[in-house]
């Protein structure tokens, strides 16, 4: 590859990352207020490593979560800044991270099958809850006093998992559709 071709392909790849960044933000801005909020960001981070592959898609998650941690209104409720991550929702932003590693290391050891894009978004999914649930656990504990674990499942976890397997479904459709045009 010449070294234009290179700088190009770097550019790209940034421009890529960027994009998904912000749709992710505008996902978390689509929202329904509950303990956590309603929203497409799991269907964001889902797109990002659907139509950019395991390595982009992963830092795009990274620059989403980086640029809410600096303060920038990105997360749910326009909001952002440490505070929002170190909150009780704050873990599942940070699994969002998880997720896509998750994701990535799927792609990279078994492919881009169908049946394994599939499979590794249901496991980053499960790895984003179980990440969230333990870090709620202790946020809700130390600023309100000790909770149950399925008290936490049932604010956290049970009334989101048909709404985030239909993101999957979407993410999984859509991204088959926009994956040929961000090459």
């Amino acid at each position: 590859m010449t070294t234009a071709a290179a700088t190009r392909s770097k550019t790209y790849d940034l421009v890529y990352i960027a994009v998904f960044a912000v749709v992710m933000a505008v996902c978390s801005w689509i929202s329904i207020p509950a303990q956590v909020p309603f929203t497409l960001q799991t269907f964001g981070v889902f797109m990002a490593v659907g139509v950019l592959g395991g390595k982009r898609g992963t830092m795009a998650v990274l620059v989403y979560v980086l640029l809410g941690a600096v303060g920038v209104p990105v997360f749910a409720g326009f909001s952002g800044g440490i505070g929002a991550l170190l909150g009780n929702s704050g873990g599942y932003i940070i699994g969002f991270i998880f997720s896509a590693l998750v994701m990535w290391a799927f792609e990279k050891f078994l492919g881009r099958k169908p049946v394994v894009q599939i499979i590794s978004m249901i496991v980053g999914l499960i790895v984003c809850y179980a990440f969230g649930t333990a870090w709620f656990m202790v946020a809700y504990t130390r600023s309100t006093g000790a909770v149950g674990l399925m008290a936490v499942l049932g604010w956290c976890v049970f009334p989101f998992i048909i709404p985030d397997l239909i993101k999957i479904a979407l993410a999984y459709v859509l991204s088959g559709k926009v994956r040929k045009y961000a090459r």
